[in-house]
């Protein structure tokens, strides 16, 4: 056993989500699946680099006064799928590795 996958939940499972979060049918699981491919892409590869590149050290850690460099880009508002988010150069920011995983350790 084991907890959801989901950030913050705390249900034992045999493996991956709770029925809470699990995927509620075959559309929901293509729709996530299409999505994430959007990490895959040229397109995202290319706005990614554009986003380290303009920020090479981690927002929250400048934030708090100290310099790490930055390894991840994090959607500031989670995208939930929607293109326009996802896309948007203002919704994303650069981050260290320790920071991104807090901040998607909280589901944000």
């Amino acid at each position: 056993m084991q907890f959801c996958s989901e950030p913050n939940c705390g249900v034992l499972v045999p493996s991956g989500r709770c029925a809470t979060h699990a995927p509620r049918d075959r559309y929901a699981r293509r729709a996530y699946a299409e999505t994430h491919a959007w990490y895959g892409s040229l397109r995202w590869r290319l706005l990614r680099a554009t986003v380290l590149r303009d920020e090479p050290f981690c927002r929250s850690c400048r934030a708090l006064g100290r310099q790490s460099l930055t390894v991840d880009v994090d959607h500031i508002v989670k995208h939930d799928g929607d293109p326009i988010k996802f896309w948007d150069r203002t919704n994303l920011q650069a981050l260290c590795a320790p920071c991104h995983t807090r901040k998607t350790g909280r589901g944000e």
